[in-house]
């Protein structure tokens, strides 16, 4: 996951061309409103926490975050600078303000145990095993000890006709990067890098597959 001029990355919908059509996409195929409501609600930053959003993508969750929680501490982070213009505009339309960084895919561009709270949304499907891995190190280095993540992302469908329906998703993002979510190895890839209490926590089926919650903290002391 890099900006171009290193590793290449999938962006929103499989295909730059169709970013642009992101939010339209979501809004017809999933449940946005409580959807995102259920995924803010997990975030709950509070006072005094500094909070980052791993794959800020449009910026849809940030506003959500920032309309709830207007004080919160917020930075995000992603790799694809046409999403980040989107993303911008899209908050000053809201009146809202938030730092919205990029990388290159690498190393993340904060020191050690910067944050309270780390939480993605529809980010780690679109990851290669070797990406989720490093990105979920890079986390957990980030976060403060006892720091919490919150992601949001496609995971085991509930039934058979979630699994038909998500072969949708797989047919546009890949199925390299796919098959660990729809699989359910999310929360092991988490325990492999050294989070703790990891668990899900909810989820809910959409047009296009089974949207799942997951938590986890990092370790006390480290």
């Amino acid at each position: 996951m890099t900006t171009k001029g290193s590793r290449d990355f999938v962006p929103a919908l499989g295909f730059h061309w169709l970013t642009r059509w992101y939010d339209f996409t979501i809004r017809v195929t999933m449940p946005e409103r409580e959807f995102r409501r259920r995924l803010i609600d997990l975030v709950h930053p509070r006072s005094g926490e500094r909070v980052l959003e791993f794959g800020y993508g449009t910026g849809r969750n940030l506003q959500v975050l920032l309309s709830r929680f207007p004080s919160a501490s917020v930075t995000g982070l992603d790799i694809d600078p046409r999403v980040r213009s989107i993303a911008v505009a899209g908050l000053d339309r809201c009146g809202m303000s938030v730092p919205l960084d990029l990388y290159d895919g690498g190393r993340f561009p904060y020191p050690d145990a910067s944050f309270n709270t780390v939480f993605s949304s529809l980010v780690f499907h679109q990851l290669m095993p070797v990406e989720k891995h490093h990105a979920l190190r890079e986390i957990y280095r980030v976060l403060k000890p006892g720091g919490r993540l919150v992601t949001g992302d496609w995971g085991k469908p509930s039934g058979s006709r979630m699994r038909l329906a998500f072969y949708l998703v797989q047919l546009l993002d890949g199925f390299k990067t796919t098959g660990p979510n729809v699989r359910g190895a999310m929360p092991a890839s988490m325990e492999m890098v050294g989070f703790q209490e990891v668990s899900q926590v909810d989820a809910i089926d959409t047009r296009v597959g089974t949207y799942c919650y997951y938590t986890a903290r990092k370790r006390q002391g480290r």
